[in-house]
């Protein structure tokens, strides 16, 4: 019986592949050191771009009419359960932090998914990019519903204290 020879494959050369973009020089002539030097000097020419984000203020009316819209173009979209974690409390301002509190935790990671969306919806509408929100999970958090126009009243008032001055202005009643 004869044994099979098997060829093994020759390798003339070896492929290399630099993945660094800058060019190689040798440390042994002054030309390659020159060389080095120009293209520290280029690099250090090259003027990054700082883009400054608005910070304008805004009260907390102003981010609660903001928070309702985003809520009804929820409501629009078929977003039943986010436009109704929006409305479940009004959210409460600390400088640019808004603090949402929310009944459990599931709601909370619903929350969470559409978060960064609603974010950015009230950094470019509030013009203020230094927004955060926090959500806290309050198990005693209860829905006020106003059913009356007296209680419905009241509920305004509280969110636009001018709506009073509205009211005597006009001599509106309830």
């Amino acid at each position: 019986m004869q044994k099979a020879e098997v060829e093994k494959p020759k390798v003339d050369s070896v492929i290399t592949t630099s993945t660094s973009t800058e060019p190689k020089f040798s440390a042994l002539s002054i030309s390659s050191i020159r060389a080095k030097r120009e293209l520290l000097e280029s690099n250090k020419s090259l003027v990054k771009e700082t883009v400054h984000l608005p910070t304008e203020d805004f009260t907390e009316t102003e981010m609660l009419l903001q928070w309702s819209k985003y809520a009804q173009r929820l409501s629009d979209k078929g977003h039943k359960i986010m436009e109704s974690l929006l409305l479940i409390s009004d959210p409460k301002l600390e400088g640019t932090t808004i603090i949402h509190e929310l009944p459990n935790d599931g709601s909370k990671i619903d929350f969470e998914t559409e978060k960064y969306e609603l974010l950015g919806y009230l950094r470019g509408k509030l013009h203020n990019h230094d927004i955060m929100i926090e959500v806290i999970v309050n198990e005693q958090v209860e829905n006020k519903f106003a059913f009356t126009a007296l209680d419905k009243y009241n509920r305004l008032n509280e969110i636009n204290p001018n709506l009073e001055l509205l009211k005597k202005t006009f001599d509106l009643d309830i």
